[in-house]
């Protein structure tokens, strides 16, 4: 029986440039964090199966030809058998011969009991997943190659979003992203082969690795209150349609704030960081109360509102609604009287640290 090493991919969370990041060519920043998905791959004769205990099941497949074949396709799973699949349809187009397998999901990105922390856990899944059956089939990728299949994977299973998560669970660290053409990858899905479309360079997309400042120190703080970030993206596109100018205002808005913010990762300069942090927060803020959809929930207020304690800036990290929130503070403050005001509100720092990837 072969048995191939365990892969993993870590979790994410974005730091700035949420909603607008969805838009061809717009910027973001995120940063890959020390939690992750780990996927295993055992060879098989008889079937193939999937098992998580992140999704509470296992799932039992068979081949006809080269497809997988599923007693019930109405199932937890979709994101890690899109991945197979796509993965599986690129190795057939290097000359692999297809086979049945075991793969064993595990899961660090929520809790013990089953709390979600947003931390981006359908994108390391997928990532994981690639990474195994590429290794699995002996394929010879790069971060580039995989960044793009769970791309695609991903993307057909949502449907929306930047692709933003994937690319921090791909390359790891501190990332700039801005998006790719999604409308010109549709295009291309139905006139090349995937093969030819992962080899292609695809319109406006940049994976930028970042290094922050020495004296930057990232906290993390949970509101205890899970978000659904498909829905709230898909309410701010209602609203792109609805107010097709002041949503171009945002985009601008957002593309010049990353930009400075970007250029302050490059120069090492903390200050010009968090300044535009505050910059991207009202900016999300003025997108809210435009739209009516709630990014910046209560809880998230308080705890930006507690940041200015210890001389801090913070914001919310992702689409908002709840999950997460970041702080970015000089790691020579004192991070206690912060803290204290997050213990009485009930916001749970994570202890979390941004995860780098080798080559």
């Amino acid at each position: 029986m072969t048995i191939l090493p365990t892969v993993r991919a870590p979790g994410k969370l974005f730091i700035a440039g949420e909603y607008a990041v969805v838009e061809t060519g717009m910027p973001a920043i995120l940063v890959a964090l020390d939690r992750f998905v780990t996927v295993s791959i055992t060879a098989s004769k008889d079937y193939g199966s999937i098992i998580s205990k992140q999704y509470q099941g296992k799932l039992i497949w068979q081949r006809e030809g080269n497809k997988m074949v599923f007693d019930n396709r109405d199932n937890p799973f979709q994101y890690i058998l899109t991945a197979i699949q796509l993965t599986e349809e690129y190795a057939q187009q290097q000359n692999a011969q297809l086979k049945l397998f075991h793969l064993r999901v595990d899961s660090q990105l929520d809790s013990a009991d089953g709390k979600k922390y947003g931390l981006g856990s359908s994108a390391a899944v997928t990532v994981a997943t690639v990474k195994a059956v590429c290794q699995f089939y002996h394929l010879n990728v790069n971060k580039e190659i995989i960044f793009k299949i769970a791309a695609i994977a991903h993307l057909n299973v949502q449907q929306n979003g930047s692709l933003g998560d994937i690319a921090a669970s791909v390359y790891g660290g501190w990332i700039a992203y801005h998006t790719f053409d999604k409308e010109w990858l549709k295009f291309q899905e139905n006139n090349v082969t995937l093969s030819e479309l992962v080899h292609m360079p695809w319109p406006s997309l940049s994976v930028q690795q970042l290094t922050p400042p020495p004296e930057l120190q990232l906290v993390i703080g949970w509101t205890g209150s899970p978000a659904s970030t498909s829905h709230l993206v898909d309410r701010i596109e209602q609203f792109k349609h609805r107010q097709v100018q002041q949503y171009q205002a945002f985009l601008t808005a957002s593309k010049q704030c990353l930009n400075r913010m970007i250029a302050g990762f490059i120069q090492h300069n903390l200050t010009v960081i968090q300044k535009e942090i505050t910059i991207n927060r009202q900016l999300l803020q003025h997108l809210a109360a435009l739209s009516g959809v709630s990014i910046e929930t209560p809880l998230l207020t308080a705890m930006c509102q507690s940041a200015h304690i210890i001389n801090a800036v913070a914001k919310t990290s992702g689409a908002g609604g709840g999950d997460c929130g970041i702080v970015i503070a000089n790691k020579h403050q004192d991070l206690q009287p912060m803290l204290t005001m997050w213990q009485k509100d009930g916001i749970e720092q994570l202890p979390l640290h941004v995860q780098r990837i080798e080559e």
